[in-house]
């Protein structure tokens, strides 16, 4: 029993930042992503056993988040939080300056703007820092498949961008 709960609390360590910041993308509520996170976690104490290399376990607990999220949309209307309130990263809740912030702001409703079937992909790229190769296993998908995604994603992102008016610094160059 100490060894599975040491196995445990080393993936919990590792890994709960970035599996609540990705139940949180996907639902987009503090709450749901709570409850994501949590199922993940019981489930994955019970089928702990079941992992046998502990390379996998990032894509394990990532599959787990991605099918608790699909569960509970089976089961209920999401309620949602404000774009503000996603975090990017850990440091994206310490951002420092108006500027910085804007470009987030802007980055993120990009992101929010895109079709699930392109969001998800990138999201487990930008958030997870999974490789095409891992996603496509993730999303039962193919690996020339999920490039596509990831292109067609960032194309649609760049031309969103484009198209946002910038903020001006009080120098008025653009940031």
């Amino acid at each position: 029993m100490k060894l599975k709960q040491r196995r445990f609390d080393a993936l919990v360590s590792q890994f709960a930042d970035d599996l609540y910041r990705y139940a949180l993308w996907l639902s987009k509520s503090h709450s749901v992503a709570d409850d994501i996170t949590q199922e993940t976690w019981l489930r994955a104490w019970r089928g702990l056993d079941s992992l046998k290399e502990t390379k996998a376990a990032k894509s394990w607990l990532y599959t787990i988040v991605r099918r608790e999220f699909l569960r509970t949309l089976e089961r209920k209307t999401l309620p949602t939080s404000s774009l503000e309130d996603i975090p990017f990263d850990i440091e994206d809740q310490h951002i420092h300056g108006p500027e910085r912030k804007h470009e987030i702001d802007i980055i993120r409703q990009a992101m929010w703007n895109l079709e699930p079937k392109y969001r998800e992909p990138l999201l487990l790229q930008v958030l997870g820092g999974f490789t095409c190769e891992e996603i496509a296993r993730l999303l039962n998908s193919s690996p020339s498949a999920v490039m596509t995604q990831l292109f067609r994603a960032r194309k649609q992102i760049k031309n969103q961008l484009n198209k946002t008016p910038r903020k001006r610094r009080h120098n008025q160059q653009p940031f």
